[in-house]
């Protein structure tokens, strides 16, 4: 099959050369011709997966028309919030009935729309067929071929089952759940509760601190979740508390490694000028502290982890706050 990866990041190079290695012919779609010229000629993505030598097959392009011709599914590696103008730019080059799986997580700033809603209304008129891939996944590990499991978010069966074989090799396991809305919530905010970790790592609050954080952090995405309709079962899975664990202990989580500066002492300017990756939870964090306060929901560790990125709040003051709020049963 002709599949078209959009997006030359970390995660989406990684999917792109797994699938090239299953024998799939694949694209992957960089914005900047110079990018793809260098993958293409020396083998790597330096800049986004360094020290990973790439199937042979893959093909690099800059060429939306180039890489969409023909394609039979699109994945779409693109940060969220330049999803909805990328797919604009983009549509008149997909095929009717496109093949979508998102690979991106994350809830819109300003509208409050899920990666779903932003490709349906991106896509508007052409029936796409949608699945959101999450879980936790490290790209240089998925990359790496060390064991993975993910879930597919799908309510088409015939789509559901497509992917899921599409994506599934020895080393990754893909399971499905038509939960769409739990899938990519969970998905989208387990980065705000890594940022919260992160920050309380860097304070020195130590490891008590981290899993009181997960465990509330759960319980938050859990209260969101339910108030949009999503399954509470849901966040118990791959994309609410595997994607949660990981992204909050794990060393590679970008949004981790944003809460570790700030709680280190750095700025959020100082320390997004040193990331090479998006860290999707600092936007995400205005995203979903906007739509907790449009729907009435208590967002506590959210509202904790704005007031420290964007109202320079004390991170050791926002912990401190939050573990001295009224009392109350579990």
């Amino acid at each position: 099959m002709h599949i078209a990866v959009l997006g030359g990041g970390s995660w989406g190079t990684a999917l792109a050369d797994m699938l090239a290695r299953k024998g799939e012919r694949v694209r992957l779609w960089v914005r900047n011709a110079e990018a793809a010229r260098e993958i293409s000629e020396t083998g790597m993505n330096a800049r986004y997966l360094p020290g990973h030598a790439l199937c042979p097959a893959l093909e690099a392009r800059s060429d939306p028309a180039e890489v969409l011709h023909g394609t039979d599914c699109v994945v779409l590696a693109i940060p969220c919030q330049s999803m909805d103008g990328c797919l604009r730019d983009l549509r008149g080059f997909f095929p009717p009935a496109p093949r979508i799986v998102c690979a991106s997580k994350g809830v819109e700033l300003g509208t409050f729309r899920t990666m779903r809603q932003v490709v349906e209304d991106g896509l508007a008129g052409l029936t796409p067929r949608y699945a959101i891939l999450s879980g936790p996944s490290f790209a240089s590990e998925v990359a790496a071929c060390r064991p993975t499991a993910v879930v597919l978010g799908c309510t088409d069966p015939d789509m559901a089952d497509f992917a899921q074989h599409l994506f599934s090799t020895r080393h990754l396991r893909v399971y499905v759940n038509d939960d769409v809305t739990g899938v990519e919530l969970g998905g989208a905010v387990k980065n705000i509760m890594a940022i919260a970790s992160g920050i309380a790592d860097g304070v020195g609050f130590g490891e008590n601190a981290r899993a009181g954080l997960i465990t509330r952090g759960l319980s938050e995405m859990s209260r969101l979740g339910a108030a949009l309709g999503a399954r509470p079962e849901t966040f118990m899975g791959l994309s609410g508390l595997g994607d949660l664990v990981l992204t909050c202990t794990g060393d590679q989580s970008r949004n981790r490694r944003v809460g570790l500066a700030i709680g280190g002492g750095k700025t959020l300017e100082e320390t997004l000028a040193n990331m090479r990756n998006v860290a999707e939870g600092v936007k995400t964090t205005q995203a979903v502290r906007e739509l907790g306060l449009k729907l009435g929901i208590e967002l506590p560790i959210t509202e904790q982890v704005h007031a420290v990125l964007f109202t320079g709040k004390d991170p050791a003051g926002a912990v401190h706050e939050l573990m001295n709020r009224p009392l109350r049963d579990e």
